[in-house]
């Protein structure tokens, strides 16, 4: 493919010499990039959702500040409101080991140290966005009821109403809300947090070294990127375990996944149905327990 197929913004003067098609997710078209200062990536979407590349990029800018030296976090080469140009991170396939474990764990306990003023946006003058839906991100003291009223709450009702998940899940959601505070844990200072920590967005390079890549970042409780990262697994024990040494959670953790995998679950959800729904309810009756 030639580079002629990309937004002319987006390459014109960075030297394209080929674009190879790789792998990038179900939402955006990706691309190896040959130049002759070395290879690039670049990510694009025909029609994106307004202020989604402004946000990764404002994403990739804060863990690139707050981020340790031994985690990666690619650097931003061009962005426009279609796509965005990064570093190229030469991948090692199975190289994960106990060692890339236990300094993934330490590196991201570094990470949720950096702390902010409010619960929020980084940027309030960005829009606020899980994936692709809509939501509240204005300024707030309150992490409980951020949770609840702005991720939990109108997402159960946006699954509802789409038909793909049991009817009765936005009804459990009233009947846990009284005990919102609970289940979102002992109060904590605002965290810098990945926001869509799954292993996909965990990377390896050839060197062993640890990177972050597509963040949905927002000052949030670390006990958000915890629980994706359990959701759909791929991180060793060591990984925790190193976590927990540098920066223990609060007790009653595990109790508290459940409540914290809920926006995750409910935008699936919304989104596939099927397995994501039954997931959706199996982790409600738990927290009804």
């Amino acid at each position: 493919m030639s580079s002629l197929d990309l937004p002319h913004d987006l390459t014109d003067g960075l030297g394209v010499e080929a674009a190879v098609p790789i792998s990038g997710g179900d939402t955006a078209a990706a691309y190896r990039l040959a130049t002759a200062g070395g290879p690039l990536f670049a990510k694009t979407m025909a029609d994106p959702p307004a202020g989604m590349m402004a946000v990764e990029v404002a994403g990739l800018h804060a863990l690139r500040e707050h981020t340790p030296e031994v985690l990666g976090v690619p650097e931003v080469v061009r962005w426009n409101d279609r796509g965005i140009v990064l570093e190229w991170i030469e991948e090692a396939d199975g190289r994960r080991s106990p060692g890339t474990e236990e300094e993934f764990g330490r590196g991201l306990a570094a990470l949720h140290r950096a702390q902010g003023e409010a619960f929020g946006a980084l940027d309030p003058e960005l829009p606020g966005r899980i994936g692709s839906f809509e939501v509240d991100m204005s300024p707030t003291q309150d992490w409980a009821a951020f949770l609840l009223e702005r991720r939990i709450r109108p997402l159960a009702q946006k699954a509802v109403g789409s038909g793909r998940i049991d009817p009765r899940a936005a009804d459990v959601v009233e009947e846990l809300a009284p005990r919102a505070r609970e289940l979102a844990g002992p109060e904590e200072a605002p965290t810098l947090v990945h926001g869509d920590l799954w292993a996909g967005n965990r990377l390896v390079d050839v060197h062993g070294r640890n990177w972050l890549i597509d963040p949905s970042a927002y000052w949030g409780h670390r006990e958000v990127d915890i629980a994706m990262m359990l959701l759909f697994g791929g991180f060793g024990q060591e990984c925790l375990a190193a976590y927990h040494v540098e920066h223990p959670l609060a007790p009653g953790w595990e109790e508290r996944v459940p409540w914290y995998q809920l926006p995750p679950l409910l935008v699936h959800a919304v989104r596939f149905g099927g397995a994501y729904g039954d997931a959706t309810m199996r982790a409600l009756r738990r927290l009804q327990q």
